[in-house]
């Protein structure tokens, strides 16, 4: 378990966090003390914990936005699966249907050619 020491809103706190997830955690220190700073621009100097608790609910929703967005996203892909799946059950029936006209064909123009390569009957000379 590893320490770091972050700032938000003036204040230091020594946080705790995995092996290697340092650079991560003071990432998401500067990320929040960043909007409380925004906020104290805005709204003045209204509480240090009202200023972080409207940083963390403005940050709230736009996790909130941003998994609705994941969501719509993972339910677009599972319609495209499905169209995928029922276009590539189409392509292979139509190359079934290919195959066998084809297959019909080349037998009938066997057929033909075998009944025009036949003798005459009584070997008639013609002309």
């Amino acid at each position: 378990m590893s320490h770091v020491n972050v700032t938000i809103n003036g204040r230091q706190y020594r946080m705790a966090c995995e092996e290697g997830q340092e650079t991560r955690l003071l990432r998401l220190a500067e990320m929040l003390e960043s909007r409380v700073t925004d906020l104290r621009g805005k709204f003045g100097e209204i509480g240090d914990q009202r200023l972080t608790v409207m940083a963390s609910l403005t940050i709230a929703d736009e996790l909130q936005d941003a998994e609705r967005r994941i969501r719509g996203f993972e339910e677009e892909i599972e319609v495209l699966r499905e169209g995928r799946v029922a276009a590539s059950d189409r392509a292979r029936a139509t190359q079934s249907a290919i195959a066998n006209a084809l297959n019909a064909a080349s037998d009938r123009i066997e057929r033909m050619t075998q009944e025009l390569n036949k003798p005459l009957a009584g070997n008639v000379a013609l002309g």
